[in-house]
């Protein structure tokens, strides 16, 4: 079990909503390969992306659609709490404009011995309005 600070532990959220945000392909790929172990995966909305080179597509993409096209910015709520080697917060895609949650989703990130996401599990608690 990985012993840190409550501080490091809103390090890691922090680190780990910036990369939904890193509008640079490079910097977001190095952030990515940072974050997550080389065989680290996430599960959200019944897929899976296992690796480096799906887990950067697939934030990628995410950028890409909510982020990169000026709708939403990612953060997360002050709910960041770590039991042992899981970390777990709420993330939200917030309307820039209006500070509107417009999306909302459970994360619970399971660490390895060196602080980096081994697993990640991103459970939708409010999804976004239809269009």
């Amino acid at each position: 079990m990985t012993t840190t600070s409550p501080t490091d532990t809103i390090v890691i959220a922090d680190r780990y909503t910036a990369v939904w945000n890193e509008p640079d392909a490079a910097a977001r790929r190095v952030a990515v390969a940072e974050l997550w172990t080389a065989d680290g995966v996430e599960y959200v909305e019944g897929s899976r992306f296992t690796g480096p080179d799906e887990l950067d597509r697939r934030v990628a993409h995410a950028y890409s659609e909510f982020v990169g096209s000026g709708k939403y910015l990612a953060t997360h709520a002050d709910d960041v709490r770590r039991h042992g080697d899981i970390v777990t917060c709420t993330i939200q895609l917030v309307d820039p404009t209006t500070h509107e949650i417009a999306w909302a989703a459970r994360v619970f990130l399971v660490l390895d011995a060196d602080g980096r996401i081994r697993e990640d599990y991103q459970l939708t608690v409010r999804p976004l309005p239809a269009v």
